[in-house]
């Protein structure tokens, strides 16, 4: 009935989404109506009304190319080298970079596509050849293909790893910060040979048992019942998922949004006066944001409950409990494998704390392999992607990954 209600709504207001685009374009367009009245206030009204949906189409990476720090620019392809019913391993390679190292860069599942990540990587590709878990939407996702749990995305990537080779990195962005450091242990413990040179945790919540946000009390202020009765919506026919259980990606944005109405209220607004002004770059790059933002996914309903239980109910990584197929997770068993943690100072999904918790849990390691950064001024989203994050954080990435070289 959820996910029914929502479809009936997006159905409905779509056609007046799609004419109020069109109208602003073309009162934008050269064949305005400028000589009779000034389109530019309408105009950016309608731009506003087109931009208030959702959609779930996974945008394109478009990352055709990357220019150097030297200047130079240098061709960018884009192939799948893996692809399961789930997820697709994306290569990002430079024409020049074949003995560049190898980074698996492990995206969130958490109502966004990995495309969310487009920064992250053009960033990355300074350096590096990037391999990007791109998940798929679960509502595009047959039934017959089963279920996909927490421990499917501990699996992909130990198999995403293997796949890449031995000596490669990993870097995991927020949520599967879990997942990453138990595919790590697991694959040290097994004594694996593709278990990664260094691993990169940011902004995940390894311990949320640490200053707790807003995201981790309202995690464990229900049982998880309560969850599976108010959060999980079946498919409808329309789509190759039907039927199957998932949690929307519509209530997820909606709980993100709601955490911070004002600053997106400003935002659309700081979009509406740059329009109105003639400050199309600063538009444009907000309406970007948001066309982004605003594309949304599925999660398979296992692994949403999966994670509420596992990550932050019962908190069974940092507790020792967490297991993989029946078998311990062991983080101490962590020897050959550097370890960097990242925060950010005015991160109100992952606090302060939550990720560094991976040090002390990384006993097996020797103090030199064990490093965190801690970025000033910057709030969950700048931990990843923006100017601090290029200028600041990615240079101890960098250097993170050489040293372990």
């Amino acid at each position: 009935m959820l996910y029914d209600a929502y479809r009936t709504y997006a159905d409905a207001a779509f056609p007046i989404r799609e004419i109020a685009s069109n109208s602003a374009r073309v009162l934008n367009s050269q064949f305005s109506l400028d000589h009779l009245f000034n389109p530019r206030r309408f105009s950016a009204a309608l731009e506003l009304i087109s931009l208030s949906g959702f959609t779930h189409s996974r945008p394109a990476y478009d990352i055709q190319e990357i220019t150097l720090q030297n200047g130079s620019v240098v061709r960018v392809t884009e192939d799948a080298v893996i692809s399961t019913p789930f997820c697709n391993l994306i290569r990002f390679a430079r024409e020049d970079g074949e003995d560049l190292p190898k980074i698996l860069l492990a995206a969130p599942m958490s109502g966004h596509f990995a495309t969310l990540l487009r920064g992250t990587i053009r960033t990355l590709l300074r350096d590096f050849q990037v391999h990007v878990t791109d998940w798929t939407n679960a509502r595009d996702i047959p039934l017959t293909e089963g279920k996909f749990g927490f421990e499917s995305y501990t699996e992909h990537i130990i198999d995403f790893l293997r796949a890449i080779g031995p000596r490669a990195h990993v870097m995991a962005v927020c949520q599967p910060a879990v997942a990453v450091l138990a595919a790590a242990s697991v694959m040290a413990a097994r004594k694996d040979p593709a278990q990664p040179a260094s691993i990169v945790l940011m902004a995940g919540p390894i311990d949320p048992r640490i200053s707790p946000t807003k995201v981790n009390e309202l995690a464990t202020s229900k049982p998880l019942a309560w969850f599976e009765d108010n959060m999980i919506g079946l498919v409808p026919s329309a789509y190759e998922g039907a039927g199957r259980r998932v949690y929307p990606g519509f209530l997820q944005l909606s709980a993100f949004m709601s955490m911070n109405l004002d600053r997106h209220a400003k935002s659309f607004k700081d979009l509406f006066n740059a329009r109105i002004a003639g400050d199309d770059a600063k538009a444009d790059q907000i309406k970007a944001f948001y066309e982004e933002y605003f594309a949304i996914m599925d999660l398979d309903a296992d692994f949403y409950l999966e994670t509420v239980d596992t990550v932050f109910q019962r908190c069974s990584l940092p507790r020792g409990e967490l297991t993989f197929n029946d078998e311990p997770v062991t983080p101490q068993a962590i020897k050959q494998s550097f370890l960097l943690t990242i925060e950010g100072e005015r991160d109100d999904i992952c606090a302060i704390g939550q990720t560094l918790a991976a040090q002390d849990l990384c006993s097996g390691l020797r103090p030199y392999m064990k490093s965190h950064y801690m970025q000033a001024g910057v709030g969950h989203y700048g931990v990843f992607n923006g100017k601090k994050w290029e200028n600041q954080i990615y240079p101890v990435v960098r250097d993170h990954i050489q040293a372990s070289i």
